[in-house]
């Protein structure tokens, strides 16, 4: 690692996309539920290598909009395999001083994960090392979608000022609000696209496509992506910039 390397940050937020749980079970000759229960323990490596790499904001792409299309049978066993994170994780990361939050269309999710969701959002908001964020129930083009349409209804009820709409304001609507946009995006087993994540907050975010499969996303396989990262000089449209 050269000197120049050094002296360049680790991003302050990083998204992911925990893709190939199916795929690191068919090549075992597993059962997809296997490999999603492993994916959920590559979850707990992630959040532990990214607070041991100084990384305060971790959100990552759980259970996408378009994920309900998949089998019931999936479905269900997915939304048990939460169910279990929320009630057996949330202690342990209110106890690391780590934040916990779910942005997406969550009145999809069925009440009780809601409940679960809402109680461990309330538990852990005052909680300042580390932002852990997933997206459940997530589409970018829905959060752009929601916002317009509360905006649009803002204008409706004369409380906001068509003039009034820009960047700044617009991503106060978005599900995001209040995290920053992520540096860094990751996505695992070999896919090369964004798949709807993300779209209005990665304008500037760099991207990394690892062939590792998500159950098999380990912190070293993490660092590696950060140090990717931080060879690359982030530009934002004119010259070099580093935040």
């Amino acid at each position: 690692m050269d000197a120049d390397h050094d002296t360049k940050p680790t991003p302050k937020h990083v998204a992911i996309i925990m893709d190939g749980n199916g795929r690191w079970a068919k090549q075992r000759g597993l059962p997809r539920l296997a490999g999603h229960r492993k994916g959920a323990e590559a979850v707990r490596a992630a959040v532990e290598a990214a607070g041991d790499m100084g990384i305060e904001y971790l959100t990552l792409f759980s259970f996408s909009s378009e994920n309900w299309r998949r089998p019931e049978t999936e479905i269900s066993d997915l939304m048990g395999l939460l169910r279990r994170y929320l009630k057996s994780e949330i202690a342990e990361l209110h106890g690391k001083n780590i934040r916990f939050r779910v942005i997406g269309e969550r009145k999809r999710l069925a009440p009780d994960i809601q409940k679960l969701v809402e109680e461990a959002e309330r538990t852990t908001e005052h909680n300042s090392r580390q932002t852990l964020t997933l997206a459940l129930s997530y589409g970018g083009r829905a959060e752009i979608t929601d916002a317009a349409r509360r905006i649009a209804q803002s204008v409706k009820l004369g409380l906001l000022e068509p003039d009034a709409v820009n960047e700044a304001l617009f991503e106060n609507y978005l599900w995001s609000v209040g995290l920053p946009d992520p540096d860094l995006i990751i996505r695992t087993s070999g896919e090369k696209r964004i798949s709807n994540f993300l779209l209005w907050q990665c304008a500037y975010a760099e991207l990394f496509f690892t062939d590792v499969f998500w159950p098999d996303f380990d912190k070293l396989a993490f660092q590696q992506a950060v140090d990717d990262f931080r060879r690359r000089d982030r530009r934002y449209g004119t010259t070099a910039h580093y935040a």
